[in-house]
């Protein structure tokens, strides 16, 4: 079980994250390999790499990383490619391999830290509807070269770890064995919260909500990275999940109407606490900040999709999918005698400034240089899980047991979100 003494350079995180925005640039800048699928306008190497090819904003600052780009792996190049034009503007090289661009044409490991961004670009698409995105191929690969190099460096991987469990579970445990810093996950957790609030550490909580945008194998990552990011930090730290519940369609009105997890649903203050904290919240014509009724939400709402999940410790969670209703990510939970529910917004400016890739990246940054994880890579391990079990629950159409997803770990007082 992690403890907090595993993560004593988290437990300073406000302090590193002014360090590095305050950092001097170095004699010698250290180098950084992307590993990306494609790299085009709005694809997440154009949020994430590009970071350290130009900097970003932080704390009212313009922050330039002590990183230099100095190779890439692009396995896919669309029409509107822009890794050709970036190598040519910020002078690396985009190698035909991995174990190139990790090596930058030599035969020895040449990198201080690599980037793997897995998303977006044409891959198979499964019978669960997951997109079989590359992730552990692009990982397995780098591993190799670390094993036959004889050195490891940090390694930040974008959203979760794989679409496949076992890929998953394997990709954190070869890290841990391996001893190199390993930080993955959503932008989420980590950017601008309105209220800028986190869950109290140490809390006794009964139920949590994330009301979110997006598709399955998608967003509901990044919403069940907000529940999370909140649930880690209850009394007794995480303790794993014992069970998964999805439902989309009618079978959701049903659960809404019936008022409480004890008959199938859900909270509606919490729900209501979601809605109430929403800044997209959709409105018959004319109308400004309207509640909407169970009938509005009904027509607007055409595919609604709900995971319901509980910890073994009796915690409960609800991620709602309500595309035509908001637009955006809030929170909300219910503490233990406490008489109103705890609720905020996650904050993701527009594009295309887009800052909450900002605040994941300073993330990455503090990894590559303190090569010590911000936070425990077991929360994304446990939202891959979810994510996979969703899918899975869905195409079932029942409860399935979690018993591989008990995992434990315990996460620092200090909040690790964007307050600045």
């Amino acid at each position: 079980m992690l403890n907090r003494r595993t993560f004593v350079a988290a437990a300073g995180a406000t302090a590193v994250a002014a360090t590095v925005a305050n950092a001097q640039q170095p004699a010698r800048r250290r180098r950084l390999a992307v590993l990306t699928t494609e790299w085009r306008e709005r694809s997440h190497a154009w949020h994430m790499a590009e970071r350290f090819l130009h900097g970003y904003p932080i704390n009212g600052r313009w922050h330039r990383p002590p990183f230099e780009v100095v190779s890439a792996y692009v396995d896919q190049f669309p029409r509107n490619d822009l890794s050709r034009g970036r190598a040519k503007e910020f002078g690396f090289t985009i190698y035909k391999t991995i174990a190139e661009a990790l090596r930058c044409g030599g035969d020895r490991l040449d990198v201080d830290a690599v980037l793997i961004i897995g998303e977006h670009g044409r891959y198979p698409v499964n019978k669960l509807g997951q997109t079989e995105y590359p992730r552990y191929e692009f990982f397995r690969q780098m591993v190799e070269v670390f094993r036959k190099d004889g050195r490891v460096v940090p390694v930040f991987n974008d959203k979760h770890l794989s679409w496949r469990w076992e890929w998953a579970r394997e990709m954190a445990d070869t890290a841990r064995k391996m001893n190199f810093g390993f930080l993955a996950g959503s932008s989420l957790p980590v950017t601008w919260r309105m209220p800028s609030i986190d869950l109290p550490h140490g809390a006794d909580v009964d139920e949590m909500m994330c009301v979110a945008m997006g598709r399955v194998d998608s967003y509901d990552f990044h919403a069940l990275e907000v529940i999370q990011c909140m649930a880690e930090r209850r009394r007794g730290g995480e303790v794993g999940v014992a069970g998964m519940q999805a439902m989309r369609g009618e079978a959701v009105w049903k659960a809404m109407a019936a008022g409480s997890w004890a008959k199938g649903g859900w909270d509606p203050e919490l729900f209501r606490a979601c809605l109430c904290r929403c800044q997209t919240l959709a409105q018959p014509e004319t109308f400004s900040h309207r509640y909407p009724t169970p009938e509005q939400m009904r027509a607007w709402v055409k595919d609604p999709v709900v995971y319901r999940f509980d910890y073994t410790d009796g915690l409960k969670a609800t991620m709602l999918l309500l595309n035509g209703l908001v637009g955006d990510f809030t929170f909300a939970a219910k503490i233990r005698n406490q008489a109103e529910p705890l609720s905020t917004l996650f904050y993701l400016p527009p594009n295309p400034n887009v800052v909450y890739s900002a605040a994941l990246m300073s993330k990455a940054e503090e990894l590559f240089l303190t090569g010590k994880a911000p936070y425990p890579i077991e929360r994304t391990l446990l939202t891959t899980g979810l994510v996979a079990a969703g899918v899975q629950a869905l195409a079932a159409g029942k409860r399935l047991e979690t018993p591989h997803l008990a995992i434990r770990y315990e996460v620092p007082r200090q909040s690790t979100f964007w307050q600045a």
